[in-house]
């Protein structure tokens, strides 16, 4: 049975006391619950105060990105080794911003992935189509693209640490707003292209999350979907009394 997840991306917000704030606040609400995973993402360089605020709880710490070297000359970036060393073993990799303002590629985020499951690390996989993608009734294709050059030369066994992140870009920030319907119908895509693929077993054990802004007041609509597993949460995850509310929401 797949897992229900939230995940807060906490992108380039919170210093360190804001980032303990935040933690201690939710590690008194936040209860341990079978088949549901509560995932946060803070910023680099407070990854290991948050492993160790949060090293008593259920909560996970997420790295919000990582290289594909194990080593080397790359001035500013992280490794898998430096992420496991402070006690993180999950990665977002291939999110929207990173892909649009980094220019990341998918043959690039491929790498990432290998890398990442190399190093025995779960990997929250972010995909989505942009806006002229919809317009042009062109997001199917997309998605199946991104899905398929990011992941379909894993093994069957890898998909264990494999949870995917739909995040229909032209729904963020744009001022259109994806419907929980939308996200019905992209969700069972994916899992049908899944399927296809790797076969059942694999297509129903994934846990797919959409990241297309879920707040407290849409969560439990489109969380109960089928197909939607949980959400990938961004600036709902920095405010406490909002995260709960999404979580709460399984």
């Amino acid at each position: 049975m797949r897992k229900k997840i939230v995940a807060g991306n906490w992108k380039m917000h919170k210093n360190a006391t804001q980032t303990a704030e935040l933690l201690n606040e939710l590690k008194t609400q936040v209860s341990s619950e079978d088949n549901k995973e509560v995932i946060v993402a803070p910023t680099f360089v407070n990854l290991a105060l948050a492993t160790s605020i949060l090293a008593s709880t259920s909560i996970k710490v997420a790295a919000q990105n990582m290289h594909q070297a194990e080593s080397g000359a790359y001035t500013g970036e992280i490794s898998a080794d430096m992420l496991k060393s402070v006690g993180v073993h999950t990665v977002i990799l291939g999110h929207s911003e990173r892909r649009a303002i980094f220019h990341e590629t998918d043959a690039l985020i491929a790498s990432k992935v290998d890398t990442a499951l190399q190093h025995d690390m779960t990997v929250i996989f972010c995909f989505g189509e942009e806006l002229k993608d919809r317009q042009s009734a062109n997001h199917f294709n997309i998605v199946e693209n991104q899905l398929r050059d990011g992941l379909f030369h894993l093994q069957a066994k890898d998909w264990e640490k494999i949870v995917l992140a739909y995040e229909p870009v032209w729904a963020i920030g744009t001022g259109e707003t994806a419907s929980p319907e939308q996200a019905q119908e992209m969700h069972e895509f994916i899992r049908e292209t899944v399927r296809k693929a790797f076969g059942s077993d694999i297509a129903e054990d994934v846990s797919i999350l959409y990241g297309g802004s879920v707040k407290p007041d849409n969560a439990k609509e489109i969380f109960s979907k089928p197909d939607v597993d949980g959400g990938l949460i961004g600036g709902a995850a920095l405010n406490a009394k909002d995260f709960l509310t999404i979580v709460n929401a399984i």
